[in-house]
């Protein structure tokens, strides 16, 4: 089975389009049997995708998609902020998500919701990680052929969260050259450091015919206009909800990775 690991709602303020109910009752459409909720920076829909899933019988998986820095705690305007996924195993996990979504927006706030490694040290158990999109620490590392930090980061976060809780992240994303990289970078990683490879599809909208509306609430959110060329915008890739099927023949060449979410799946059991 394939569960979606990545994905955004109405609570990832105009980034995400769906609203929860639509949300489940889609992955029910499709025959999934569990899905998880990953909002940039906050945890506001955990109770209600929590109930709602439940009700359908949908097994529900309560995560975030983080912004991690070097230091929560520094203003200054050109620190990184990578993007890291985070699930909640169990109410111990739960609690620390919370715990560090609490931190992240109240002492780390600086433009985003912020965390750092040194905070995840104190608050890791119960959680299992996964490398996230392009945007994510290791993928960039990637991107930028730093294979010496590379190395650390890998290292420290197997340290941390042991080889069954960290995951590299591949993502679906023909138009991209970059992500081709990262992926094929992540499949030679996985044999190298035992870590298991998960496909994900980050989806930010249920059908590929949402990307219009999901591209207004960009605009909306970064004050541009529609008619505006070098703007943010994400409609060159297809961020919708993904059956299955769609990621087993995606994935055709590395089908390992799209049941390997069900690995997570199985793990993840929050009451």
């Amino acid at each position: 089975m394939f569960t979606n690991l990545h994905v955004h709602t109405t609570y990832s303020l105009l980034d995400g389009l769906p609203k929860i109910k639509d949300l489940i009752d889609y992955a029910k459409e499709l025959g999934q049997t569990s899905i998880a909720i990953t909002d940039h920076g906050n945890m506001y829909g955990a109770i209600e995708f929590y109930e709602v899933a439940k009700k359908a019988g949908i097994k529900p998986i309560i995560g975030e998609e983080f912004y991690v820095t070097n230091d929560y705690k520094s203003r200054k305007q050109n620190d990184p902020r990578y993007h890291l996924i985070i699930l909640a195993k169990n109410l111990e996990g739960y609690k620390n998500l919370i715990k560090l979504t609490s931190i992240a927006n109240v002492d780390g706030f600086y433009y985003k919701p912020r965390i750092d490694f040194e905070l995840l040290k104190q608050y890791h158990n119960g959680l299992i990680c996964s490398t996230a999109c392009m945007q994510g620490q290791i993928p960039q590392l990637i991107l930028n052929k730093n294979e010496e930090e590379l190395d650390f980061v890998i290292n420290s976060y197997i340290d941390l969260f042991g080889k069954d809780n960290f995951f590299f992240e591949l993502q679906n994303l023909p138009t991209s050259s970059e992500q081709k990289i990262i992926n094929e970078k992540l499949k030679e990683l996985s044999k190298k450091y035992g870590v298991k490879c998960i496909a994900t599809s980050d989806s930010h909208y249920l059908r590929p015919e949402d990307a219009e509306i999901q591209d207004i609430l960009v605009c909306i959110q970064t004050k541009q206009l529609l008619s505006e060329t070098n703007r943010l915008s994400m409609k060159e890739f297809d961020l919708s909800f993904k059956s299955e099927q769609y990621m087993l023949e995606a994935f055709k060449d590395y089908q390992e990775a799209v049941y390997n979410t069900q690995i997570i799946a199985d793990s993840c059991n929050l009451e």
